[in-house]
């Protein structure tokens, strides 16, 4: 299970009194209502959990001055004053400007040497961008070009690191040097022995004799650990697999891609999520860039958080629908961008809505809550990225709406993805059988990509077997 938290000081190790605790659930209490639990919340594990999570959105909102939220209570105002939450001091003036100053620096630097470069024709500089021969545009973008040569390779050996072991909870970095000022980088060979890479808690050396930093990994999808004892939870199910199947069908969904399968996995997400079919998908990106367009199109509406992921982003744009945007996680918002959008449509179309399970990068669930009821109310379909949240969060891991208490019935496409907390790849959408239908004709994750690998399939089958189908 994972708590996702943003800008209230959570310590693992002292509360806000200084008292030890220890696990992330315990937290400073807002009010009393935090404290004392009625007997429903004797019943439900999670409803703490609920309680904390909705207490930072809130408090988020506050934070990012969100016009048309309530403002905060009087009790909210007193436990700010009397330091009952513990929030994240904000950052400094000073702290702000020496780092724009020093990207200032940087970015004043570069022009001068592409200046100069350019100007002296000094054709041995690797970094001069090349003249597009007469006639044609430049095939780069100005910006990004001069970002690529003369900004990112400074800091690119804090980016794209690559690993030798699995990611699991320790990882293990493989660590390189470069020669050249960070232009080219080289992992770094056999050390002596007497080295500080000698094998010991902090470093050590690969099996392919090359020096390895040992560490905390906090970056990567393996929220359910698969990934750390794969052979001992599906690797010989998956590996056996191999004997009646294919590495790959070679072929979309639409023609000869689906096998018995993932007719199984598609079976199996559907019942998981209380739905009448699944269909799967062989990358998550995709997922959202390619079924979107199949859902709506010129002359619909789409509504999209702020914050949605870029797979939304593109998708949206593709299906040639107009977008509107509504604040993060504002529901108060989104009701009045979708009046104004009815009020003010012409023919309007469609409606469709889209928010994420857990923004992952903000740490927040979406507040279903509040955004379901507006939808029913005005008659806008709801679109559910649960990319971060499926098998992670909710009781029985079944997603954002089981953390919420929201039927998934009131949710009409569910997306997922097998990436985060089935240790796999690929995405699904699950809905009812006319739109699931609809899709496999018409999207092109089913008529234009290969089908999932069914290696892949298994892993997935198998994960949910591991942990339960029916209680994650």
């Amino acid at each position: 299970m994972i708590f996702p938290t943003k800008r209230v000081g959570f310590n693992n190790e002292k509360d806000c009194d200084g008292d030890d605790v220890s696990s992330v659930s315990s937290s400073c209490s807002v009010s009393a209502q935090h404290v004392h639990a009625s007997q429903e919340d004797d019943q439900d594990p999670y409803s703490d959990v609920r309680s904390r999570m909705a207490e930072l959105v809130r408090l988020d909102r506050l934070d990012f001055g969100c016009p048309v939220c309530p403002p905060p209570s009087l009790e909210e105002k007193a436990a700010v004053d009397n330091g009952l939450i513990c929030r994240i001091p904000d950052m400094t003036f000073f702290t702000a400007l020496t780092t724009y100053f020093g990207y200032a620096v940087v970015v004043l630097f570069g022009h001068i040497r592409d200046f100069f470069g350019i100007t002296l024709k000094l054709k041995t500089s690797r970094y001069l961008q090349s003249e597009p021969p007469e006639g044609y545009a430049p095939l780069l973008n100005s910006w990004e070009h001069f970002y690529t040569k003369r900004i990112y390779h400074r800091i690119q050996d804090c980016f794209n690191r690559p690993i030798s072991s699995t990611p699991g909870a320790k990882i293990e970095v493989l660590e390189r040097v470069s020669p050249d000022g960070n232009k080219t980088m080289e992992v770094l060979g056999p050390v002596p022995i007497s080295s500080p890479y000698e094998d010991g808690p902090f470093f050590g050396t690969s099996d392919g004799n090359a020096a390895v930093r040992r560490c905390t990994n906090l970056g990567s999808y393996n929220y359910l650990g698969f990934a750390d004892a794969w052979l001992e939870t599906c690797g010989h199910s998956v590996l056996s697999c191999l004997e009646s199947h294919p590495i790959t069908y070679a072929s979309p969904f639409s023609e000869a891609g689906r096998s018995s399968l993932h007719l199984e996995l598609e079976g199996i997400v559907a019942d998981f999520l209380g739905k009448e079919d699944a269909m799967l998908c062989n990358m998550g990106f995709s997922t959202n860039s390619t079924v979107i367009p199949a859902l709506v199109g010129p002359g619909d509406l789409i509504l999209s958080d702020e914050f949605n992921h870029t797979s939304i982003v593109n998708g949206a744009r593709a299906s040639g629908a107009t977008i509107r945007i509504f604040r993060h996680n504002c529901a108060a918002h989104l009701e009045e961008v979708l009046r104004d959008a009815i009020l003010n449509g012409r023919n309007l179309g469609k409606i469709l809505v889209i928010v994420e399970g857990i923004y992952s990068m903000e740490g927040e669930y979406a507040d279903l809550n509040s955004i379901v009821p507006i939808c029913r109310q005005y008659g806008a379909f709801i679109y559910l990225d649960e990319a971060h949240s499926i098998g992670a969060s909710g009781a029985s891991g079944r997603g954002c709406c089981e953390h919420c208490g929201i039927d998934t019935s009131q949710v009409d496409v569910f997306m997922g993805t097998f990436t985060k907390s089935f240790g796999a790849m690929g995405g699904y959408i699950a809905g009812n059988q006319e739109v699931v239908d609809h899709l496999r004709n018409i999207s092109a994750a089913s008529r234009c990509l290969s089908s999932m690998s069914p290696v892949v399939c298994q892993q997935i089958i198998t994960a949910f077997k591991v942990r339960g189908k029916n209680d994650m």
